[in-house]
C-alpha cells in the first residue's frame, strides 16, 4: 500500500471541459450544446429572455435540439434549486444550460448534478468567477449566505459571448475585478497555511493553479482601468477580452485550485448585515481583500497600492463606501463571527484569528483606507 502522505506532496487540478469566449457565441450555442445531447434544459435570468430569447430559441432550434426554457426567480436558494431541479428532471433533460449571473449559473450546476445532466454555463456578465467551478453557493431566500456545496464535477462548457458582456452595466464587469483581485491574495494565504485547494480534500495546489492565479492577479494589474474604460463606452477591446477571461476563466481556475480565504470569508460575513445587501459579490469581496491584507499584516504600502486601483474602478474600500458609515462595533462582532463559523474560508490564513481579531483587522482597514485620497 503506497504511505499516505497528507498534504507533502499530492496536488490536484480541476477547471472545465471547454471554455470558449468570442463575439456572437450566443447566437452559436445550439451548435455547441448539441454536442452533448438532444435534449436540453435552459435557465435564463428574466432579462436573458427579454433580450436574447428569440436568438436562444433560433439557435437551439437550427441545432434540431429538444429543449424547454424557464425564468430564475433570483435567488440560488434551497427553494429555488428544488423547484428547477423539479422542471429539469421533469423535461427529461441530458444538459441543464445556465445563462445569466452567478446565481443562475450555481443553480443550473446544482440542478444538473442532481438529475446527473451535463453542465453547460453561459455567463452574460463576467461579474464573477462561479461558472467554471464545481462549486455553487446557496443563500437564503433574502440574499443572506448558508453555505458552499462541492458538487464533485465542473461543468462541461463554459461559453462566453464577449459581445453580451460588454452590453451588460460596467458595475457587473468591475465587481468581476473585485472578485478576481482576490485569487492570488487568497491563493498566498492558503500556500502560506499549507492548506488545501478545493478540488479534492488533502490536496495542496498545484504549480500550474499558483501560476494561473498570479496570471489572474497581472492582467487586472495592466488591463483592469483600461478595460473599464472601454466598456464604459461599450467597446470590445483586447484589454476588455483580456479582463473576461481573467474574471471567468482564470480566476474560476485559481481559486478553485489553490483555495480561497478570508476575503471571500468576510464577504460572507458582512452579508449579514441588511446594508450591504444591495451590493454585488465581487464589491463586497474587493473590501474583503483589504481586509485578508490588513489581517495578514501585509506591508501598508501593498494595502495602499490596492485601494487605489479598487478606486480607480469604484470598488469600495471603506465601510462607508458599502453604505456602513455608521456601522457599531457590535455590528462588525457579528460580521466576524459570521467570517468565522465552523468550516469558513477565514480560517485558511495563516495568523492567530478570534472574533475581536477579524472585527479589529475589520475596523483598521477602514481607517488606514479613510486616512488617504
Amino acid at each position: 500500500m503506497a504511505e499516505d502522505t497528507g498534504n507533502r506532496g499530492g496536488r490536484s487540478y480541476g477547471g472545465p471541459n471547454k471554455y470558449i469566449q468570442r463575439a456572437g457565441e450566443m447566437g452559436r450555442l445550439g451548435e455547441h450544446i448539441g454536442r452533448l445531447g438532444t435534449k436540453a434544459f435552459l435557465l435564463a435570468d428574466p432579462f436573458v429572455l427579454d433580450q436574447y430569447g428569440a436568438t436562444l430559441k433560433a439557435t437551439m432550434e437550427a441545432s434540431g435540439l429538444t429543449f424547454d426554457i424557464e425564468r430564475f426567480n433570483g435567488e440560488c436558494s434551497r427553494g429555488e434549486i428544488d423547484r428547477v431541479t423539479g422542471l429539469a428532471k421533469a423535461s427529461g433533460a441530458q444538459i441543464v444550460v445556465g445563462i445569466g449571473g452567478g446565481k443562475t449559473a450555481d443553480t443550473a450546476k446544482m440542478a444538473a448534478i442532481a438529475i446527473g445532466a451535463r453542465i453547460v454555463i453561459v455567463p452574460t456578465i463576467a461579474s464573477t468567477d462561479a461558472p467554471c467551478s464545481a462549486v455553487a453557493v446557496r443563500y437564503t431566500d433574502d440574499g443572506v449566505y448558508q453555505e458552499a456545496h462541492f458538487l464533485g464535477r465542473n461543468p462541461d462548457m463554459v461559453i462566453i459571448d464577449s459581445e453580451v458582456i460588454v452590453r451588460a452595466p460596467v458595475r457587473f464587469l468591475v465587481s468581476g475585478i473585485g472578485d478576481a483581485l482576490s485569487t492570488w491574495f487568497e491563493a498566498r494565504s492558503n500556500l502560506d497555511s499549507n492548506a488545501d485547494n478545493l478540488v479534492k480534500p488533502g490536496m495542496l495546489p498545484p504549480v500550474a493553479g499558483i501560476a494561473i492565479a498570479r496570471a489572474c492577479h497581472d492582467v487586472l494589474m495592466r488591463d483592469g482601468l483600461a478595460a473599464k474604460l472601454a466598456a464604459e463606452k461599450g467597446a470590445l477591446t483586447r484589454a476588455v477580452e483580456n479582463v473576461i477571461e481573467a474574471n471567468t476563466l482564470l480566476s474560476g481556475l485559481g481559486f478553485e485550485n489553490c483555495g480561497v480565504s478570508a476575503a471571500h470569508g468576510i464577504h460572507d460575513g458582512l452579508t449579514v448585515l441588511d446594508e450591504t445587501h444591495t451590493f454585488f459579490h465581487g464589491e463586497k469581496v474587493a473590501f474583503g481583500v483589504l481586509c485578508l491584507l490588513m489581517l495578514e499584516g501585509r506591508p501598508l504600502a501593498e494595502i495602499r497600492e490596492m485601494t487605489v486601483f479598487c478606486r480607480s474602478l469604484g470598488l469600495p474600500t471603506r465601510l462607508a463606501d458599502l453604505n456602513l458609515a455608521s456601522v457599531t462595533k457590535a455590528d462588525l462582532e457579528r460580521v466576524a463571527e459570521a467570517a468565522l463559523l465552523p468550516g469558513a474560508p477565514t480560517w485558511k490564513v495563516a495568523v492567530p484569528l478570534s472574533v475581536p481579531i477579524v472585527r479589529d483587522a475589520i475596523i483598521a482597514t477602514d481607517a488606514f483606507t479613510s486616512s488617504f485620497e
